[in-house]
């Protein structure tokens, strides 16, 4: 089984707090989930590989450590997941994007893929999947599943707030993929959003509702 890491830095939680608050207008909100998304991505990145690298600095050699192993990419899930990409890209700018897109089809109920444009050495990198929700985690399964059909192996799961119940549909359906969150909220309601949550991620960062 997966591994969940709840990140509890001070830092997080007091702008998780100030996301949740139905009175961040969009600005302040996009802000928030940039920054996040940084402190996020250095705690999801701790255990990346490191080798020794001769180096001369102006005093003197030496040996240095630097990154080892395969290289990142960065997979938003449209649209909501959009805005932690570029607090990512600060932290890792080397790292390259790939976008994948769904809906949920009305009458099946099923994720549909709509678009997937990952990078062409997808099978060589380490995926960060990211989405500011993980609420029923139908959408993370499914986008999981598209990417590994795409060959890659290595990816991990990067949201700012999750519910238990897409927690477990996501473990339970890729018992390889690690998931890293800021906070575990309480539930679902009967309507499918995070209780107590932050409302539509996507509509509080593009102002469309």
């Amino acid at each position: 089984m997966s591994k969940v890491v709840v990140m509890d830095h001070p830092l997080i939680q007091h702008k998780i707090t100030h996301m949740r608050d139905k009175d961040t207008g969009s600005k302040e909100f996009r802000a928030l989930l940039d920054e996040i998304s940084m402190l996020m991505a250095y705690e999801a990145t701790r255990d990346l590989p490191l080798e020794e690298k001769q180096i001369e600095t102006p005093i003197c050699p030496t040996t240095a450590q630097v990154l080892s192993g395969k290289k990142l990419g960065v997979v938003p899930i449209l649209r909501a997941g959009l805005g932690m990409v570029d607090g990512i890209l600060r932290l890792v700018p080397h790292a390259r994007v790939g976008h994948i897109g769904l809906y949920r089809d009305p009458e099946t109920l099923e994720p549909v893929e709509y678009y997937c444009k990952l990078p062409s050495d997808v099978t060589e990198r380490d995926l960060i999947v990211v989405d500011p929700m993980l609420a029923t985690g139908g959408s993370a399964v499914a986008a999981i599943q598209f990417i590994k059909n795409r060959g890659c192996k290595s990816i991990r799961m990067m949201n700012l707030i999750a519910a238990p119940e897409g927690i477990r549909r996501v473990q339970e359906a890729h018992p390889d993929v690690d998931i890293y969150v800021g906070h575990v909220d309480e539930k679902l309601n009967e309507h499918g959003y995070i209780v107590p949550g932050l409302g539509d991620a996507g509509d509080r960062l593009y102002g469309t509702k």
